[in-house]
């Protein structure tokens, strides 16, 4: 189609050899590129990506993409520290400290293209964790599936799914987020089965003869009639083959949720489905969530997760090398000088000049050496694990950050 069809692409999206080459940077850097190569100027320069704050009551973050962040620069002649793939993050706008997540020492001609890219796969990826673990926050010990891809570009798919997985959700519903992460895709049906049927009786039966082996039994049971009958109905024609029946009911039809799950739950134990499960989906918070998990088995969660509230991460130069030394260098509103967080128990972040009094763990940890990735990946499953840890012992804490 004249004038809407592209040359090069059908979609509007970069190819990694793009990223790489440093094609998705602001023009901007290109200009800036110009003026220091024509006029000499390439020093040896410190830079910090932060967060000022975050876009929540509690004052914490959780990390996500660094790796990709790291094989964006492999190759680039730069030293990087950084704080582990999920590592819990704090953020206060009430003070002019801020805790680096990923600081960049090298000569700013190397890899002054990257920033732009560096941005947005570590916000991207962060700000779907983020919300993402306070979605497992709440949730407690319940069943966590991730039903949001949708609401993105299908190219952003697998990082929302992997930030999901990371943060602790239990499965994810996309194929190929789900195929990358190497377990099996999570979903139960959608309303147009039973709508193309025409009854929600045999598209359950239906379901159940023809879906794969693997897949649970889950009937969708707000399509047509109120919700009670057809989880009655669907645990008469599947009986002990119902895994569990999933309620979507929409905002506008809801009214009081926690009560039609309830119903829902009495109706089916006294006919003797007691062990089938309740899962709850559609335009979920964190409140909800938290309010329903004593009734509900588990939660479905789209738009939430997959378009949070951005984590708005910053890249500004602290330091710069001259004739004379390196020389502390920020800008107005920042604070000049190569940083260091330690941390102790109960979240209690210290934030020091790099070098200087350590007080318990130290969170930027060496990643890159001259353009190699140093540090050995944990794998998937071990920053799961970590994570799950992390969160456990700060919902107990009160974070704080201070200086040092």
């Amino acid at each position: 189609m004249p004038g809407f069809d592209l040359d090069d692409r059908t979609f509007w999206l970069a190819n990694e050899r793009e990223i790489k080459a440093g094609d998705t940077t602001d023009v901007y850097f290109r200009h800036t590129e110009k003026v220091l190569r024509k006029s000499g100027y390439n020093p040896k320069v410190v830079m910090e990506v932060y967060a000022r704050d975050v876009p929540y009551q509690q004052n914490w973050g959780l990390l996500s993409g660094v790796y990709e962040a790291a094989k964006l620069l492999e190759g680039v002649p730069v030293d990087v520290w950084a704080m582990e793939e999920g590592s819990v993050f704090l953020a206060d706008g009430a003070t002019a400290m801020y805790e680096p997540l990923l600081t960049i020492e090298g000569r700013y001609l190397d890899f002054l293209w990257y920033e732009t890219a560096i941005l947005g796969l570590l916000a991207s990826s962060t700000s779907v964790s983020t919300r993402a673990a306070r979605f497992r926050q709440a949730a407690g010990d319940r069943t966590l599936l991730s039903f949001g891809t949708r609401r993105v570009h299908p190219a952003l798919s697998a990082l929302v799914e992997r930030a999901c997985y990371i943060a602790g959700f239990d499965g994810v519903s996309n194929v190929l987020g789900a195929r990358l992460l190497r377990i099996a895709p999570a979903g139960t049906m959608p309303h147009a089965l039973i709508q193309i049927v025409g009854d929600p009786e045999k598209a359950w039966r239906l379901f159940d003869r023809d879906a794969p082996k693997e897949a649970a039994r889950i009937a969708l049971v707000d399509t047509f009639w109120d919700e009670k009958t057809e989880a009655v109905r669907a645990y008469e024609a599947l009986g002990k083959k119902l895994w569990g029946v999933r309620l979507d009911t929409p905002a506008s039809r809801r009214g009081n949720f926690r009560q039609i799950v309830e119903e829902v739950r009495w109706e089916l134990n006294i006919r003797g489905g007691k062990d089938v499960k309740i899962i709850a989906s559609g335009r979920l918070d964190e409140d909800a969530v938290a309010g329903l998990r004593d009734v509900v088995d588990g939660f479905g969660v789209g738009t939430a997760v997959a378009y949070p509230p951005v984590i708005d991460l910053s890249a500004k130069i602290v330091e710069v090398a001259g004739r004379g030394g390196t020389e502390f260098r920020a800008k107005r509103g920042g604070l000049g000088g190569r940083k260091q967080v330690h941390r102790s128990k109960g979240y209690n972040d210290v934030v020091t000049l790099e070098g200087g009094p350590a007080a318990g763990e130290s969170l930027l940890k060496p990643l890159m050496k001259r353009g190699k990735i140093i540090r050995k990946y944990e794998g998937l499953e071990a920053i799961r694990a970590r994570v799950a840890k992390e969160l456990k012992q700060l919902s107990a804490a009160q974070p704080k950050i201070s200086w040092g």
